[in-house]
């Protein structure tokens, strides 16, 4: 299995550093919509669980959780931040899901795949793996993302040993690119890393109708509780009930 293009050792770090704030965030309202899985103390299967930001919140509140990520460096994070729960690589849209009560991923994983069809066939898979009962909730990117960044300038963000540059393009309206260059203090010296990352963005007001085929009752929200989300970062919310 080839390694992941994206999230690769110093970048993961300056993530997990630097950019908290949107599992901060939307962890509240994700914690409410689970609150029945955890009282028949059903599994979560987080997807996109990154270093564990959200999955900390999870297990925290009582949660079975099995999170999961494509990145390796993530993942090995992860089991760092949150020993407890259970750390995997797991790629969409190929590899097998475990069935699960609920399944969960924020921070736009889906918008990663390298296509529309992918995506189709990562929520077919998803909504495959989702128990009677089951909740999902996911966030992706919408095209209005693309819309309101086109033109961006560039952005710099510091730590305390680390700085990430990114610049922003947007293509056909359908593709986001983040060009990123990070450096990072190695001894007396700093270290240059390079990465682009390519999000899908779609039009996201098909997807209850697409999970409707697959038999999960969805709908799409402008956040999962009371929380605000980026423009045109929107929430995916459903359910799979008895046939």
């Amino acid at each position: 299995m080839p390694a992941s293009p994206y999230y690769r050792s110093d970048l993961a770090r300056i993530h997990h550093e630097g950019f908290a704030f949107h599992a901060d965030a939307v962890a509240a309202g994700i914690l409410r919509l689970l609150d029945p899985i955890r009282e028949r103390e059903g599994l979560v299967l987080e997807l996109g669980c990154g270093s564990g930001l959200l999955t900390k919140y999870l297990a925290e509140a009582g949660h079975r959780v099995l999170a999961t990520d494509a990145s390796p460096a993530m993942v090995e994070l992860a089991r760092t931040y949150v020993p407890a729960v259970p750390v995997e690589v797991l790629r969409l849209p190929d590899d097998p899901l475990p069935t699960a009560d609920a399944i969960v991923s924020v921070g736009h994983a889906l918008s990663y795949l390298d296509s529309e069809d992918d995506i189709d066939r990562a929520l077919a898979a998803i909504a495959g793996a989702l128990d009677v009962d089951g909740v999902l909730a996911f966030d992706i990117c919408d095209l209005q993302w693309g819309a309101e960044r086109r033109g961006q300038p560039p952005k710099v963000w510091f730590g305390e040993d680390w700085m990430l540059t990114t610049r922003f393009s947007v293509f056909d309206d359908r593709i986001f690119r983040r060009e990123m260059t990070m450096f990072v203090r190695a001894g007396d010296l700093w270290r240059r890393e390079d990465e682009t990352h390519d999000n899908v963005l779609i039009d996201t007001t098909r997807i209850p109708e697409f999970l409707a085929r697959v038999g999960v009752h969805a709908e799409v929200r402008s956040a999962f509780g009371d929380e605000t989300l980026s423009a045109g970062l929107v929430a995916v919310v459903g359910h799979r009930k008895p046939t």
